[in-house]
């Protein structure tokens, strides 16, 4: 039976298939055979403009019926993946459905995750299965709730269909919700290719739809805009990155495809959040080398926008050594611009007003305390949330979580001597009592692939309110047992 349109429910406006021709390939999702609704996000589609009770929620996001006005398509994009260049990846099992205008006046994308092969799919099955959309949907919601730049998931689908991995799995269906799918690897995709005209279109078109403050109509009103699009981006991905760290979220595949230049989050893949602090930490089970541990971040976020700088060149100046010279100062101001935001960061973690010349030094003797003697690190969590009971003095809360409390008794005091009235206050407003933790999230997905979804939505629930102290919902605090240890991750999604 061939795909029917859905009544219209939603208003696309698809601006980036109008506007570059050539930058994708029209698809179709395959169909599936029995679509259940695992979740639908009913606050964010009314945010989109969406009836959530007018949807036909299962067939929709699961790809057998494709709503009026929609225009699904695959995206071309390239990618240094773990530092090896690919020049051709693509949506291999995602299509971008098309983009509507939410009701803060704002464009986003609605994209279909696990929706079947496509022209880029590279012998995959183009494929999705319960656990990792479910994981993309939980994560992306945390993050969220956190008040992280990130994408959103709208809608969660159980296919009915197996999936073939190491062994059989439930199939699923993830719809996706981006201020857009643009990533560094779209510009790398072009650059390779030395297809100049397509390379500006697609970054006039990124200026407009992300950073018009950059240039003024007709790309007029910024000395050199490409320059000033370039700088914007690394802003936001310094604060985006700061951010991270902030909460000990660890991305586990920053590849350049994975790094959206609207600074969102995306791709929740190998990802998960640290319990006790160690700079070396990695989940991914693909990352051998470490190369995005959780101290590597911020680095990686350097090299990362150096390649996205080396496919601008050619649009900052016509005179390749003047383009390069204004790209490498460009780029050395973005380590200094991630500690600046990284600080700030910590200032507010630890409660702090104003700035004054010894916070950094205040801020890393903290980790220092943190790490430990041996390896042994406090957890990330914990120890921000209980530092608010120690600024009247008391501090048994937080000295078990450290393998030598007596680096955190000689901190404690300078600490102190910095804070103004109302630090717990502020502290507790930006330190979660709870994060996803890595056992918690197992446990849940686990009980969904079999049928469950009641630890999920347990689970979801105590994350869309990170910051609140709740009677019977300890347990979610609590760091993963002993018998949790060597967790790894995997890139399911």
């Amino acid at each position: 039976m061939d795909t029917a349109p859905a009544r219209p429910a939603f208003r696309f406006d698809n601006s980036y298939a109008r506007d570059l021709p050539g930058l994708y390939v029209e698809s179709r999702p395959v169909r599936v055979p029995a679509p259940r609704l695992l979740r639908l996000n009913r606050a964010l589609a009314e945010e989109l403009g969406l009836d959530p009770d007018s949807l036909d929620a299962a067939a929709v996001f699961s790809g057998n019926v494709v709503p009026e006005g929609a225009q699904p398509i695959a995206q071309a994009y390239a990618g240094h993946q773990f530092g090896g260049f690919s020049p051709q990846l693509g949506d291999g099992r995602a299509l971008l459905l098309g983009e509507v205008i939410d009701r803060h006046g704002q464009r986003r994308d609605i994209a279909l995750k696990g929706s079947g092969r496509t022209v880029f799919s590279r012998g995959g099955d183009g494929k999705a299965t319960v656990g990792p959309v479910l994981r993309e949907y939980l994560i992306g919601e945390a993050m969220q709730a956190l008040g992280i730049p990130t994408t959103r998931a709208l809608a969660a689908v159980a296919t009915g269909a197996p999936v073939l991995r190491e062994v059989e799995l439930p199939g699923a269906v993830l719809t996706r919700v981006a201020a857009s799918h643009i990533r560094v690897g779209t510009f790398q995709f072009f650059a390779a290719r030395g297809e100049s005209d397509k390379l500006r279109a697609l970054a006039d078109y990124s200026i407009a739809r992300h950073y018009p403050e950059v240039a003024g109509p007709d790309l007029a009103g910024a000395a050199n805009p490409y320059l000033a699009f370039f700088e914007a981006v690394a802003a936001r991905q310094a604060a985006l990155v700061a951010r991270w760290m902030a909460v000990g979220f660890i991305h586990g595949v920053m590849n350049t495809d994975n790094m959206a230049i609207s600074g969102e989050t995306i791709d929740y893949g190998p990802c998960a959040f640290m319990d006790a602090y160690d700079p070396g930490t990695v989940f991914s089970s693909i990352d051998h080398t470490g190369r995005y541990a959780y101290g590597n971040q911020p680095l990686i976020l350097g090299w990362n926008l150096a390649r996205l700088a080396e496919t601008l060149l050619g649009l900052i100046d016509a005179d390749e050594d003047r383009a390069v010279a204004l790209a490498t100062a460009a780029l050395e101001r973005i380590m200094p611009l991630y500690r600046a935001e990284w600080l700030g960061q910590m200032r507010a973690k630890l409660g702090l007003v104003g700035e004054e010349d010894g916070d950094l030094a205040l801020a890393e003797g903290l980790l220092a305390a943190m790490a430990g003697p041996g390896g042994e690190g406090a957890d990330w969590t914990l120890t921000f949330r209980r530092l608010s009971r120690a600024v009247a003095g008391d501090a048994r809360a937080v000295r078990p979580l450290f393998a030598d409390p007596a680096a955190l008794d000689a901190w404690l005091p300078r600490w102190r001597a910095r804070l103004a009235p109302g630090a717990a206050a502020r502290m507790d407003a930006v330190n979660p009592v709870t994060i996803p933790r890595n056992h918690m999230v197992e446990g849940a997905l686990g009980a969904a692939v079999a049928g469950d979804m009641a630890p999920f939505e347990a689970l979801l629930g105590v994350l869309e309110a990170p910051f609140a102290d709740r009677p019977g919902f300890e347990a979610y605090a609590l760091p993963a047992p002993a018998s949790f240890a060597g967790y790894r991750t995997f890139c399911g999604t």
